[in-house]
C-alpha cells in the first residue's frame, strides 16, 4: 500500500521539530553540567534565556524558510541566533561543554541567505571558530569538530529546505497533471463524440431526405432508405458507447466504404478507392478519422458535385487525400471537426494540410508515418 503524502504544513512541522531536537542535542551537555554541576540559579537562567530565545528564533525563521516567507529581516534575526549562540561558551566559561553551541546557528546560514553570502559565512564561521573556541580553553577536541560540523551542519540546513520545496513541487506537479488529463479526456470526448454524431447525424438526415423524394414514386426505395437509416443510427448508438468507454477504433477501409456510399446517395460522384491489405494497423485510426470528417464538411459545408478519395503509399509515409469542387460553392466556413483532425494526425506524428486550392476545389490531405509512432 502506498502512504499517503502529509500535507506540506505537516511536514514543514515535522521538520522544525526535528531540528530543535537536534540542537537540543547540541546544547544537552551544557544544559547537564549547568544543572548538575555547577548548581549556579543565576548561570542557569542566563543559560535558559539565551536558549529560549535561540530556539524560539530559529524555529520561526525555519519554518517561514520552508513555507517560502522568508522576509529581509531574517538576516539580522540570523546575526541574533549566531550572535547568542556564539556568546554561551563566552559567557559561561569552564567545562561545561557549550563548545558546541557554535555549530548550532550554521543550519541557517544557507537557508536565510543567498548562496554566495553563505557560503562566505560559512567560511568565515569555519575559519575563526577554533580560533575562537581555543580562546575561550575549550579541548583541542571539541575545536577540531566544530571545524568539521559547521560547513556540514550549513550544508545539511540547505538539502534540507531543498529536498522540502522539490517534494512541494513535485506534489503540485503530480496534480497538476492530474488536471491535465482529465482535461484532455474531456477535450478528447468532445473530438470523438463530434466527429462520431456528426458524421452520422448527416448521413441519417441525407438518407431522411432521399426518403422523402421518392416517398410517393418508390416505395422500394423508401424501404431501403429507411433500412439504411435504421442502421445508422445504430451504429451511431454503438459508436456513442464506445466513444464513452474509451475503445473505439476507426478502419480506412471501413470508413471510405462509408463515405463513397453516403456521398453517392447524396448525388455526389465519388468511387472507392483502392486500399492496399499491406498498411500498418496503426495508420487506420487516424487517416479513418480525416476520411469521416471530411464526409461530414462535404455533406453539410459545400454542395460539390464531385469528391475525388486517392490512397497512396511509400517508404516513409501513407497519404490519404481528399479532394471536391465545392470550395467555390460553400454554404458556410467549415465545420470546427478540422481543428480536430489536425490534433489527431499530430499526435500521429504525420503531417496535415486542409484549404482551398485555388482552382475552385477543397483539398484535405493527410500522411501517417509507416512505422510505429
Amino acid at each position: 500500500m502506498q502512504p499517503r503524502i502529509p500535507r506540506p504544513t505537516v511536514i514543514a512541522a515535522i521538520t522544525v521539530t526535528m531540528t530543535l531536537v537536534t540542537m537540543a542535542g547540541l546544547l544537552a551537555p551544557g544544559f547537564w553540567a549547568e544543572l548538575f554541576g555547577r548548581g549556579d540559579p543565576a548561570r542557569l537562567a542566563l543559560a535558559g534565556t539565551l536558549v529560549g530565545a535561540v530556539f524560539a528564533l530559529y524555529g520561526r525563521m525555519l519554518w517561514a524558510s520552508l513555507m517560502r516567507r522568508s522576509r529581509p529581516w531574517h538576516a539580522a534575526g540570523l546575526a541574533v541566533v549566531t550572535a547568542g549562540c556564539w556568546l554561551l561558551p563566552a559567557l559561561l566559561r569552564g567545562d561545561g561543554g557549550w563548545g558546541s553551541a557554535l555549530i548550532a546557528p550554521a543550519g541557517l546560514f544557507a537557508v536565510v541567505l543567498p548562496v554566495r553570502a553563505a557560503t562566505a559565512v560559512t567560511t568565515a564561521a569555519t575559519l575563526l571558530a577554533p580560533a575562537y573556541g581555543l580562546a575561550l580553553g575549550q579541548p583541542t577536541p571539541t575545536v577540531l569538530y566544530a571545524a568539521v560540523a559547521i560547513p556540514l551542519t550549513a550544508f545539511s540546513g540547505f538539502v534540507t529546505v531543498w529536498f522540502f520545496h522539490v517534494v512541494q513541487e513535485l506534489a503540485e506537479a503530480r496534480a497538476e497533471m492530474a488536471r491535465s488529463a482529465v482535461g484532455e479526456e474531456r477535450l478528447r470526448f468532445a473530438r470523438d463524440l463530434h466527429d462520431v454524431l456528426g458524421h452520422s447525424l448527416q448521413a441519417v438526415a441525407l438518407r431522411a431526405e432521399v426518403a422523402e423524394r421518392f416517398l410517393d414514386r418508390d416505395p422500394g426505395r423508401v424501404r431501403k432508405e429507411l433500412a439504411e437509416i435504421q442502421t445508422m443510427a445504430r451504429d451511431a448508438v454503438r459508436d456513442v458507447r464506445e466513444v464513452v468507454r474509451g475503445h473505439r477504433r476507426t478502419s480506412l477501409r471501413t470508413e471510405l466504404d462509408g463515405m463513397s456510399a453516403v456521398l453517392r446517395a447524396a448525388g455526389i460522384r465519388c468511387e472507392r478507392p483502392e486500399v492496399g491489405a499491406g498498411l500498418p494497423a496503426h495508420v487506420h485510426e487516424p487517416l479513418g478519422w480525416v476520411a469521416r470528417e471530411s464526409a461530414t464538411n462535404v455533406l453539410r459545408h459545400s454542395s460539390a458535385t464531385w469528391c475525388l478519395i486517392t490512397v497512396w503509399a511509400d517508404d516513409a509515409q501513407v497519404w490519404l487525400e481528399i479532394v471536391n469542387d465545392g470550395a467555390g460553392r460553400r454554404a458556410h466556413g467549415a465545420g470546427s471537426g478540422l481543428s480536430g483532425l489536425a490534433e489527431r494526425i499530430a499526435a500521429a506524428r504525420g503531417e496535415f494540410l486542409a484549404g482551398p486550392v485555388g482552382d475552385g476545389t477543397f483539398r484535405v490531405a493527410a500522411a501517417v508515418p509507416r512505422g510505429e509512432p
